[in-house]
């Protein structure tokens, strides 16, 4: 059991009958020192959302879920295979992919996360290389400060980037954040 002010966003507790995943939290200080923490949780079966406060005394069961490391097969509507290193094939709901369909490449590895067995979740890697196949030219003389521009990546996610980044370039983006990071 934890308390509810050292829960952090990415854990997993059970609300009510529910596990759930914590989005986000935000810890206040109330008056006379009743402190209170509000979360966003979204159900991991059923992906409902929902925003809960809790005392900050409050105990809550947190769930620990298995994790295998697998590589992304295909895609065959509505499921996400994957597939481990025993070759047994995982399917994973595109409704609980969220950000990583963002990234997901053939033969990419990542972790797929297990509740009762069943294949719930995808953890990718926090940052990946992907290649820039559109974006504007610079212009120049435009230095003055942190100056971004839009960029694709095969996928179809915009990332925003340096001016100094070109079509064809590569370049590390941090999956937690979609930000670019470097270029490689």
């Amino acid at each position: 059991m934890k308390l509810a002010q050292e829960i952090r966003a990415g854990n997993v507790i059970m609300h009510g009958k529910d596990p759930m995943i914590v989005l986000k939290t935000e810890y206040a200080r109330g008056g006379r020192g009743a402190s209170t923490v509000r979360m966003k949780l979204k159900a991991l079966l059923g992906n409902m959302g929902t925003e809960v406060v809790f005392r900050a005394d409050d105990k809550m069961e947190q769930v620990i879920l298995d994790h295998k490391d697998c590589t992304y097969s295909y895609f065959a509507d509505p499921m996400y295979v994957f597939m481990d290193g025993e070759y047994n094939q995982h399917e994973v709901e595109a409704a609980n992919m969220g950000d990583a369909l963002n990234y997901l490449e053939d033969g990419m590895e990542c972790q797929v996360e297990f509740y009762e067995g069943k294949a719930i979740a995808v953890e990718l890697p926090t940052t990946v290389v992907r290649e820039i196949t559109w974006t504007e030219p610079g212009v120049k003389g435009d230095t003055s400060g942190k100056v971004l521009k839009p960029a694709k990546i095969a996928t179809g996610f915009e990332v925003a980037v340096p001016l100094f980044v070109n079509q064809g370039d590569k370049v590390e983006i941090d999956t937690r954040t979609g930000e670019y990071r470097k270029r490689v």
